[in-house]
């Protein structure tokens, strides 16, 4: 009788046990993956570490916890552009297009070319797609996602490039961009009436939460502000547009993209309000609790929370342990240079831990949903 060594079922086990593993623990990716269908891509305008921490402590005092705390992959962000230090215009076209740009530049290189978004590549797929945002929807980091402009100030060539994206669903406050330049509350440089455009073209234009709740379906403009929204009734939340936006895009049977930004924790940090810049994120993180929610149930949909950059420098260096009282300090008005928070959850979670560069995070939604030609730069 002859007997064959036992080390070789050993190695032929430990090869399947490996074979296993390897499935088991890679992350998905690449065209035809069936289990991630939707991406929610979550945005603080500058959300740095800091400020986040400041947050868990004002909502739970010494074990306080975000509603973006659930989510398993952790990591941080790289938030430079050409320079150390970015703005909106310049980290929302690494975030959007995976590219890097000179500040001030809307999803276009520095040479003048055009950098597709990952959400017109997404809409290029047959997927829905959405922005829902609490500045006006022609500011520097929607824009990014659906127009492209030389500099983030040409606010009448960035909405009528959103309009003209086809983008399904657009929310925020800048109706002042939309209205003919004739129009009393105009800010637009021209007589274009990118709001009779947009109903031409399909749009149910809306100004009230109301009015969105009973829009019919198909493509959607709201804007329910003249230039940002104030997040105070009677305005919709930012978690009741995250949510409307689910409804409305998650009917599309090939999938979503959706944009979500916390657009006003930049604004309240640029002026060094402690008080404003944490209500603003926690706003922002009842949005992130909204898509949680509904990824949770779904079990198809990733969601991706981070930052564009951090303002202000805030550090909290004393406060009582309830949270109820901080005591800060702020290094400065403007942006810093430091990285950012990342979060992820859902099917392709994986991809997203540890330190990542702001242009890879495209990268990876574009692998996830097959979207083989990106980066992708045109004249």
């Amino acid at each position: 009788m002859i007997r064959r060594p036992r080390f070789s079922f050993l190695v032929f086990a430990l090869a399947g046990l490996f074979c296993l593993l390897l499935q088991a623990c890679s992350p998905p990716a690449g065209p035809g993956h069936e289990s991630t269908r939707n991406i929610i891509f979550l945005i603080g305008d500058g959300m740095g570490n800091s400020i986040t921490s400041a947050a868990r402590a004002r909502k739970g005092g010494l074990t306080g916890l975000l509603r973006m705390d659930e989510m398993p992959v952790i990591g941080l962000v790289r938030t430079s552009s050409t320079a150390l230090v970015t703005d909106s215009a310049a980290a929302g076209t690494a975030l959007a297009g995976g590219v890097k740009t000179n500040n001030k530049s809307v999803a276009m290189t520095p040479d003048g070319k055009k950098v597709q978004s990952i959400l017109e590549a997404a809409r290029n797929r047959g997927m829905a797609t959405g922005i829902v945002v609490t500045s006006s929807l022609a500011d520097a980091t929607p824009a990014c996602f659906g127009a492209h402009a030389p500099g983030r100030w040409l606010k009448s060539r960035i909405a009528a490039g959103l309009l003209a994206s086809g983008t399904d669903l657009l929310l925020g406050g800048g109706s002042a961009h939309f209205l003919p330049r004739s129009r009393e509350g105009s800010l637009r440089d021209e007589e274009r009436d990118l709001v009779r455009e947009a109903g031409d073209a399909g749009y149910a234009v809306c100004r009230t939460k109301e009015e969105l709740a009973e829009a019919p379906d198909g493509k959607i403009l709201g804007l329910f502000a003249r230039d940002d929204m104030t997040t105070e009734p009677p305005e919709p939340t930012l978690a009741g547009m995250t949510v409307e936006a689910i409804r409305r895009l998650g009917r599309n049977r090939r999938g979503f993209f959706l944009l979500v930004e916390g657009s006003l924790i930049d604004s309240r940090a640029h002026d060094n309000l402690l008080e404003e810049t944490l209500d603003q994120t926690l706003k922002f993180d009842e949005a992130v609790g909204a898509a949680l929610d509904f990824a949770k149930k779904d079990g198809r949909t990733l969601v991706v929370v981070t930052a564009d950059h951090d303002t202000g420098g805030l550090s909290v260096v004393d406060g009582t342990v309830d949270g109820a009282v901080l005591k800060v300090t702020w290094g400065g008005d403007n942006h810093t240079g430091e990285a950012v928070p990342l979060f992820a959850f859902g099917p392709g979670a994986g991809l997203f831990g540890g330190f990542k560069d702001n242009t890879e995070i495209p990268r990876i939604f574009a692998r996830l949903i097959g979207a083989a030609d990106f980066p992708k730069i045109s004249e």
